[in-house]
């Protein structure tokens, strides 16, 4: 489905909004195809095709909303999903809040992100790559005993938006994925662990054999893990694990949080959150960005933004309705954050397990325990206990805690190894101390 064929669709959609007496409306639509294949234990364990689509429209009858959606794209289908959405209306309370971004907003000169790479595999290719990384894991060592597989994936799919303010835009984007889990035993025991890579273009890609032999060596390096004696210390987050512990405060700083007054941030902007090193940067334009895009869910333009400067938080994550509930402006961000990155002030890794001296470097976290209004944060956690700056022995089983306003404070450090998988580019996080319940 080309560009033009899909905003020709949310074209008819907004058009019929307005012939069943809309004020405003938004529509979105996708279609998406994609490929997946899973090899275990040198076979084919599944093998995926998508072909996806959908239509979502939301409608503003004064200060009344509703919405419908669809993946049946015929003209009288698409019909029948606005006269729902005009019918929902009538029964939603008022919502003074309500309505589309301002018109002033949208995105202009829509810039061309490098977002879409084809990877022409076939079901024959998929399942090649993936048993090759597959064995390549089982063959790296002797105690490489079981596998859960690894698998393939490919997806490109086209978004359209449009709304009544009269814009409309699509672009298309592409991600690509090689993942490979695997099981050790080691004198009765079992660890497992896994390695993955993923980007927008396929040429960016690790290869299988480097994908199956990391995740061969990570549940390898685990054999043998044991508790460590409850205590506090020093704990080094790994790239992975840090995206996911600055991720907390992105989500405690979302308009949404904020105007339900969920959030251990609340209130926050101007506050010194962090310590005086560190920045928070969002970039939404980085081509091939894994969260690149060039307007948001609501067709504001994305921008250039300081999040964090010097500590420092300098305003909110807002999208129209948000922004409204609190008496500011959105930032271009319904829909969430776009590349998120944190510069690293110190060395790679290994320099900051030499620096910590003593304490706990995590590489796997377990459970949910985070309590978004008091930040409040309490994890199973997996990794290497650290001696003298060097790698003692595996960890398992043990649970670090403390809280989230309290631990962001006590960072030492950001590695300058970002993890660039995600949306959240941040490297290892050396935290001064938490508290560490073991044996």
């Amino acid at each position: 489905m080309s560009g033009r064929d899909i905003e020709d669709i949310v074209r008819l959609v907004l058009a019929e909004a307005r012939k069943h007496g809309a004020d405003q409306a938004e529509a979105a639509a996708s279609h998406d195809l994609g490929i997946a294949a899973t090899a275990r234990l040198g076979t084919v364990e599944n093998l995926e095709y998508t072909n996806d689509r959908g239509v979502g429209v939301t409608v503003f009858c004064g200060t009344h909303k509703g919405s419908a959606s669809t993946s049946d794209f015929s003209p009288e289908a698409l019909c029948e999903t606005v006269e729902k959405a005009c019918a929902f209306a009538r029964y939603t309370e008022d919502d003074p809040c309500a309505g589309l971004a301002d018109a002033d907003r949208m995105a202009t000169g829509i810039p061309d992100l490098d977002l879409a790479h084809d990877w022409p595999l076939d079901s024959e290719e998929a399942i090649r790559i993936a048993v090759e990384s597959e064995d390549a894991a089982r063959s790296f060592d002797k105690r490489i005993t079981n596998s859960e597989g690894a698998t393939v994936s490919t997806n490109n799919g086209i978004r359209a938006y449009g709304n009544s303010h009269g814009f409309i835009a699509s672009y298309r984007k592409s991600s690509h994925s090689i993942s490979c889990v695997v099981v050790g035993e080691q004198n009765d025991v079992m660890q497992r662990d896994y390695h993955y890579t993923t980007a927008r273009d396929p040429a960016d890609l690790e290869s299988a054999k480097n994908v199956g032999q990391r995740a061969a060596r990570r549940t390898i390096d685990r054999l043998g893990a044991r508790k460590v004696r409850t205590c506090k210390a020093k704990v080094l987050l790994a790239p992975e694990i840090a995206r996911g512990f600055i991720g907390h405060a992105v989500a405690a700083i979302s308009g949404g949080a904020q105007y339900r007054r969920s959030s251990f941030l609340l209130s926050a902007a101007g506050e010194l959150i962090f310590p005086r090193f560190l920045q928070m940067l969002e970039r939404p334009h980085i081509q091939k960005g894994m969260a690149s895009a060039p307007y948001d869910a609501e067709g504001v333009a994305t921008r250039d933004r300081d999040l964090v400067v010097d500590g420092v938080l300098q305003g909110y994550i807002l999208g129209s309705y948000s922004a409204r509930r609190l008496n500011l402006t959105t930032t271009g961000n319904a829909g969430g954050a776009h590349n998120l990155i944190v510069p690293g002030n110190s060395r790679d890794m290994a320099s900051l397990v030499r620096d910590m001296g003593t304490g706990l470097v995590v590489h796997e976290l377990i459970g949910h325990g985070v309590n978004p209004v008091t930040g409040d944060y309490s994890r199973g956690a997996a990794g290497f206990w650290v001696e003298n700056g060097e790698i003692a022995f595996p960890v398992h089983e043990v649970t670090i805690a403390g809280n989230l306003r309290n631990l962001y404070q006590r960072i030492l450090a950001v590695g300058q190894d970002p993890d660039l998988r995600g949306g959240i580019r941040c490297g290892s996080v050396l935290i001064d101390e938490m508290a560490i319940a073991g044996a």
